[in-house]
């Protein structure tokens, strides 16, 4: 807090008008969480597109006949996958977090399932 308030004491007594003063912190302001927003977007698009390739993968894992779980569980698996995909597109569209929650308890109780055996 006191380097915020000798920063701002720096600033103040370096520009002569205080509107203009106050404007560039807002602005500086602005750009922070413009900065802010757009990394969580980057990082955001970047682990909705993570998990629908991990989910095509074991969709396309339990649809091949060779696979060696019993054939309702496989369904199951993919119709779970087919879910999650389009979860994935909609939290895409529309970046809420309320939208991530159904993804991040559905790979997290599958993962616990898994290692549960």
């Amino acid at each position: 807090m006191n380097r915020a308030s000798q920063a701002y004491g720096s600033v103040a007594n370096q520009t002569s008008n205080p509107r203009e003063f106050e404007a560039n912190l807002l602005l500086d302001a602005a750009s922070r969480l413009q900065a802010a927003k757009d990394t969580a977007g980057a990082s955001l698009n970047n682990a909705l597109d993570y998990n629908r390739k991990l989910w095509t993968l074991l969709i396309s894992a339990v649809s091949k006949d060779e696979n060696p779980l019993d054939k309702s569980i496989r369904q199951n698996v993919a119709n779970l996958g087919l879910f999650v995909c389009k979860q994935t597109i909609s939290a895409q569209i529309d970046p809420k977090p309320d939208n991530l929650m159904p993804l991040i308890n559905i790979n997290r109780e599958l993962a616990a399932g898994l290692l549960a055996r």
